[in-house]
């Protein structure tokens, strides 16, 4: 069975085409929410609270390719995510002096793994980490930031500045030196 004849299924209440979607979409969702959330188990509440209303509202979408569907489910579980931060009043600016400026010469992300930038991502301050994933992983604008988290535009421009330079802080402190790197591939 093709994915518009699972969501009309589903749509009609089909347990095994819901299943079906679910298993489908489950796992980049997850993954989606854990960068947001830093337990696993809140990342699974809100991923079934995220399903919940995705096949709540089934009937209201309307299919236009895989592309779209996967955008529609995405926004869903962004909003859950930013939603479960706010009742857990997780969602705290951090102060100026947490994050000092480090200047290194290389993009200091450019030769890691996915999985070794997911788990710097995690260990952010809820608020850096937040403001990271909705402007650099989902593209938002600072505006469309500020406006979702009831922040200042500047205080999204700052969190996404704050977040960024303690990446590289920690890059710097797990010693990984990317200016011995780039110099070893170029010889």
């Amino acid at each position: 069975m093709n994915i518009p004849e699972q969501i009309q299924d589903a749509r009609s209440g089909n347990a095994a085409a819901q299943k079906a979607l679910f298993d489908h979409l489950a796992d980049p969702m997850m993954a989606l929410c854990c960068r947001y959330l830093k337990s696993r188990q809140d990342a699974e509440e809100v991923l079934l609270d995220g399903f919940y209303k995705f096949f709540s509202h089934l009937k209201e979408f309307r299919y236009q390719g895989e592309a779209a569907l996967h955008a529609w489910i995405k926004r869903i579980m962004v909003n859950e995510c930013l939603m479960f931060l706010r009742r857990r009043h997780a969602f705290l600016v951090v102060p100026e002096m947490t994050a000092d400026e480090v200047s290194t010469p290389v993009e200091p992300l450019a030769d890691l793994s996915a999985a070794e930038i997911f788990d710097l991502i995690v260990q952010l301050p809820v608020g850096y980490r937040t403001v990271f994933n909705l402007h650099v992983i989902e593209g938002m604008e600072h505006r469309e930031i500020a406006k979702v988290l009831g922040i200042a535009e500047g205080t999204s421009k700052s969190q996404l500045s704050k977040a960024r330079v303690l990446l590289q802080k920690m890059l710097l402190q797990k010693g990984i030196n990317y200016v011995k790197r780039v110099q070893r591939n170029s010889q």
